[in-house]
């Protein structure tokens, strides 16, 4: 997935303290896939690591259609794929394939510079029923000390993140800790990326653990300190308020965060870096193939924007 030339929609907080940034995301198309984009935006680049979440889908697609993101390039971030719906096959030039599937996570250290490409697969096409896509992707910024780190990508089986339960809360831990609980995911900074599915009148407490967060949620209505708001809404936290959330009704909603970034980054189409001439490098690599070919699908490529 790439970024587009316009930033989501932001708001002011709603009356309760607790939020300090209010944003609606806003909506692109990325291959002919519908997806609404929540960072970044011009009053805020990064939460925590986190620097670019797109909400996909969800889309229910015609028999015989699917996903088809042509291998494209990043460098100085990790991709970190995660759906509900679904399935999407992920290849790239270190000569992985692999396939993603509802609660499964996959993790991409694209570091000095990887290609990649994210389509559906033969069966999904052709396949009568079942055919709703939606998820997350996000990507996390590596820190300067990673950012020209080798290229390597991990895939985790959903049976391999906790879940927990508790009464009419559902909590996965999908990269960090929380509630005593701890992902296999390997990060390169202190970052938290959970997925939380309460049912109504349920309630979870939200800790200060992490100096930067926020809420991303994808679907039904939550209150916070007596507010309320609804699916499609990224919430940003203030620093040091633990809060509590509950559902008003089925809601499933994402927290993502971590420490803050050592310095600012700059971000031009799928490249990040703390500099401005490692990108312009990176963009002349990829317009003279300098990049590597993805292995199983070479035939294809996205070509740098004008």
């Amino acid at each position: 997935m790439s970024p587009s030339d316009h930033d989501p929609i932001y708001g002011d907080a709603a009356s309760s303290e607790a939020i300090e940034l209010i944003v609606v995301p806003r909506t692109v198309d990325v291959a002919g896939f519908p997806v609404r984009r929540a960072l970044p935006t011009a009053k805020r680049r990064l939460v925590g690591p986190f620097i670019f979440l797109d909400q996909m889908g969800p889309s229910e697609l015609p028999v015989g259609e699917g996903l088809d993101v042509r291998p494209h390039p990043h460098i100085g971030l990790a991709t970190v794929t995660y759906l509900f719906d679904g399935e999407i096959v992920h290849r790239d030039s270190t000569g992985v394939e692999a396939s993603i599937r509802p609660g499964d996570v996959n993790w991409m250290t694209a570091g000095r510079g990887i290609a990649h490409s994210e389509r559906s697969s033969l069966e999904f096409r052709t396949r009568a029923n079942d055919r709703l896509v939606s998820g997350l992707q996000t990507w996390v910024a590596l820190p300067k000390s990673h950012e020209e780190t080798d290229p390597v990508f991990h895939h985790h089986d959903a049976s391999a993140l906790p879940l927990l339960d508790d009464g009419g809360a559902h909590v996965r831990v999908i990269i960090g800790s929380a509630f005593g609980a701890t992902s296999p995911v390997e990060t390169y900074s202190d970052t938290i990326y959970a997925e939380f599915i309460l049912e109504p009148g349920a309630s979870v407490p939200i800790d200060a653990a992490h100096v930067e967060r926020a809420l991303y949620l994808f679907s039904g209505e939550i209150e916070i300190a007596g507010d309320v708001f609804e699916g499609g809404r990224l919430l940003v936290l203030r620093p040091g308020d633990p809060i509590t959330v509950t559902a008003r009704s089925n809601a499933r909603f994402l927290l993502v965060g971590g420490a803050p970034m050592d310095g600012p980054r700059h971000i031009w189409w799928n490249f990040v870096s703390s500099s401005k001439e490692r990108i312009e490098q990176a963009k002349a690599d990829w317009a003279h193939g300098r990049f590597g070919k993805v292995f199983g699908d070479e035939r294809e490529f996205i070509p740098l924007p004008e």
